[in-house]
């Protein structure tokens, strides 16, 4: 089986160097791939940012995309996005080059393999807590565990592995099997597919990468949304103490 057909089964199939049980695969040479892009291009967007009012259009698509990060963050927690931005931001970003890229043919997106996808949602999975505990505390955050009742502790706790795991194979499912129905369709008329599904696979990956970072936030506001309702509520009554 040659390199390509191995390639299109799976890129964790694909072993450059092996160890023991350490071992080099192609989604993770992609990976290290796709980081290395993203690190670059922020040093070569950022080295040079300006206060003036003209500014370079790299600057510019830079403000763009944070700001309509921010944007998104705030209406979805209603809280101050600048605590969440480095950590969905990330995910976002990550996602998104490594999806785009699938422009390139030789490219294998390691959004595609479902060891890449398990690493992202359990980046997810400790963030959740992560998150509610520094803004809830520990005690008030485990609380929420057995409300209404200590009956919900167990099923809770499945809530909260299950959400993962839907959240990996969600990604996962979406990207292998948008790259093996283009390559079907490539196959089979090379000669007039090619720009309609290569447009096809790029809004998927623009999707994905943005239904993900979504879901995230969403598993994260949740988690710190009741204190920060509760601070809430104790704002007018605070008020009407110090009227009285």
């Amino acid at each position: 089986m040659g390199f390509m057909s191995i390639k299109d089964i799976t890129p964790d199939q694909v072993v450059f160097w092996e160890w023991g049980f350490a071992h080099v695969n192609l989604t993770l040479l992609w990976t290290w791939g796709v980081m290395l892009l993203m690190v670059i291009g922020s040093w070569l967007v950022t080295r040079n940012l300006s206060t003036d009012v003209k500014i370079s259009r790299w600057q510019n698509l830079l403000e763009i995309l944070v700001m309509g990060i921010r944007n998104q963050i705030r209406d979805m927690s209603h809280q101050d996005p600048d605590r969440y931005m480095a950590f969905i931001g990330t995910l976002f970003l990550f996602l998104l080059t490594a999806n785009l890229l699938t422009l390139f043919p030789v490219y294998v997106a390691p959004t595609a393999s479902l060891s890449t996808t398990a690493a992202l949602a359990v980046c997810v999975f400790v963030a959740v807590p992560v998150y509610g505990i520094k803004s809830q505390g520990l005690t008030s955050y485990l609380k929420q565990y057995v409300q209404p009742t200590m009956i919900m502790l167990p099923f809770n706790i499945m809530g909260e592995l299950s959400r993962t795991l839907a959240l990996a194979v969600r990604l996962f499912g979406n990207i292998m099997s948008t790259d093996k129905i283009i390559a079907i369709f490539l196959a089979l008329a090379p000669l007039f597919f090619p720009i309609l599904m290569r447009a096809l696979g790029l809004l998927t990956g623009v999707i994905q990468a943005y239904i993900f970072a979504v879901l995230a936030m969403v598993y994260i506001a949740s988690a710190t949304r009741a204190h920060v309702q509760e601070a809430e509520e104790q704002k007018p009554e605070s008020k009407e103490k110090g009227q009285a």
